[in-house]
């Protein structure tokens, strides 16, 4: 397993899909299934029926999981997607944003 280049808290920006080019916060990441989930982005609407647990039922929206490559982080200075290596600085191992080559604070 390598190292996280998504983490939780990153900014993202959506290449693709019905939420392309919109950005967000990453709210959970599910690396066996190689998902995350981000904040305000890929809603989807279910069901629900009545239970004890949800009396009233209805209809529930919430974000649901998306694959990693459909996401890029965002990069600290323009906002753009942008991809990440990693670089050790100061003896410690950090992200740092490709086209801008700004560190990203993880």
């Amino acid at each position: 397993m390598s190292a996280a280049k998504i983490k939780k808290g990153d900014s993202v920006v959506v290449l693709s899909g019905k939420d392309k080019g919109r950005t967000g916060t990453v709210a959970k990441v599910l690396p066996k299934d190689g998902k995350v989930v981000v904040e305000g982005i890929n809603i989807v609407a279910r069901h629900r029926k009545p239970s004890q647990l949800n009396p009233q039922g209805g209809i529930e929206r919430f974000p649901a999981p998306m694959p990693i490559c459909k996401v890029a982080i965002a990069d600290p200075k323009t906002g753009k997607p942008t991809r990440v290596r990693f670089e050790v600085k100061d003896g410690k191992k950090v992200r740092v944003a490709v086209k801008s080559g700004e560190t990203i604070d993880g």
